[in-house]
């Protein structure tokens, strides 16, 4: 699926979209470059599951934890990630829940394997998202996403 967002209200409600038909579990890869709408994107999907207050990028905690509506997920950032190994002391490959990772590139090898990607990207309109559902469970999850959008592909 491809989109194109107006504006950052756009992609906070693509976001939200995808947080209705979000399940307990998924690992999500999110790419695109800096202030391409990442993290924006899930401050939509946190608000609309519940989430009360500032949804801030991890770029310096390099994971924020969550827990809304009996669901755990952790949102990380790898942007400032310099050695790809210092994310198995974090505990990256047994983490529950939803696992939202931004910059997934720059922890290759020590990340589970993703079940979706969004790809955001500055385009003249505003910004692009692609979507793409890896494992069955994505693809169920972006056909879902897709309907809350309104079939806008």
């Amino acid at each position: 699926m491809r989109l194109t967002l107006m504006d950052t209200a756009a992609t906070e409600a693509a976001g939200a979209a995808l947080g209705s038909v979000l399940p307990r579990s998924l690992v999500v890869y999110l790419h695109g470059e800096l202030g391409a709408g990442k993290t924006t994107l899930v401050r939509g999907m946190l608000k609309a599951l519940g989430h009360p207050g500032r949804v801030p990028s991890p770029t310096y905690t390099l994971v924020e934890p969550y827990e809304l509506g009996g669901r755990e997920l952790q949102h990380l950032d790898l942007y400032r990630v310099a050695d790809p190994e210092e994310l198995e002391f974090l505990g990256v490959r047994e983490m529950e829940g939803v696992v939202l990772i931004e910059w997934p590139e720059r922890g290759e090898h020590f990340l589970p394997a993703p079940d979706m990607r969004c790809r955001l990207s500055v385009v003249p309109e505003g910004r692009g998202l692609e979507i793409e559902g890896v494992t069955e469970r994505g693809r169920g999850v972006c056909q879902a996403w897709a309907q809350a959008l309104g079939g806008k592909t």
